[in-house]
């Protein structure tokens, strides 16, 4: 199985984060509650990998249609702020 890609993300102000673009190995997005991304980190210091494209390493929200067996089987996905939040832009629920 392929990890989808983080093709976009708006959350300027994560450690993660250069240009709009994912550069952490992978992340994980939810909880029960609310698709947020688990990985958001907010610091002045960047990390990852910037030659590195992030990845969707693992989906806690089960009831998402993209979700088999907490796996993300879209395509690709972005991330942005929903009420303040770093949050899966692509979540839909099933």
């Amino acid at each position: 199985m392929e990890m989808p890609e983080v093709k976009a993300c708006e959350v300027e102000d994560c450690a993660y984060n250069r240009q709009r673009s994912c550069h952490a190995l992978a992340i994980t997005v939810g909880d029960p509650r609310r698709p947020g991304c688990d990985t958001f980190f907010g610091t002045s210091t960047k990390g990852g990998d910037p030659d590195n494209v992030g990845g969707v390493g693992a989906c806690k929200m089960a009831d998402c249609r993209h979700n088999v067996r907490l796996e993300c089987q879209a395509p690709g996905i972005s991330v942005g702020y929903v009420e303040d939040a770093a949050s899966c832009l692509t979540y839909a629920p099933a």
